[in-house]
């Protein structure tokens, strides 16, 4: 039996001075918190859509990620701090208390947010913009739970805007 877990989010945010938009997902999945590193379940396809869209080898470790982000001014967050799921499962979250963005975004240059499922954009948006007033693009998820959307798809729906905005 699955049961619903109340998690805290202990992954530091990546960024730098340089940072131009900030891709948030809604809580590290269970891979990544074991993992330490965002987006680690290797049937995401987070980092291989980023490879695609910049035509670059990312590498396999946190450190050649960590440097592919701050080379392309990309900072990378979560919006929820805590909040009880189950599973991976953004749909079962209960209880969120979203992160501070405050931080990232005085030490930054960021011009726009994006957020990397309905789920995120959603929670971005009752939590977070009403003290950001940053607009956030929603972008599909490149979790495994989505495979019925090809890379090609997720490419052609909204990830490209990443590279203009970053520019």
């Amino acid at each position: 039996m699955v049961r619903k877990m109340n998690v805290i989010h202990t992954l530091e945010p990546i960024y730098d001075q340089n940072s131009k938009v900030l891709i948030l997902g809604t809580m590290p999945s269970i891979k990544s918190r074991e993992k330490g590193f965002y987006y680690a379940n290797p049937k995401n396809r987070f980092w291989k859509t980023l490879e695609t869209i910049y035509q670059e080898k990312i590498g396999e470790n946190k450190e050649e990620k960590i440097k592919f982000l701050k080379k392309h001014h990309i900072a990378l967050y979560d919006v929820l701090q805590s909040c009880e799921i189950t599973s991976s499962s953004d749909q079962s979250i209960k209880n969120p208390i979203p992160n501070d963005l405050t931080k990232i975004l005085k030490t930054t240059k960021i011009k726009k947010v994006f957020t990397t499922e309905k789920k995120a954009y959603e929670l971005y948006q009752k939590y977070c913009y009403p003290k950001t007033k940053i607009e956030a693009i929603y972008l599909p998820s490149t979790s495994p739970a989505n495979c019925k959307k090809g890379i090609e798809k997720i490419l052609k729906d909204t990830y490209q805007q990443i590279k203009i905005w970053a520019e």
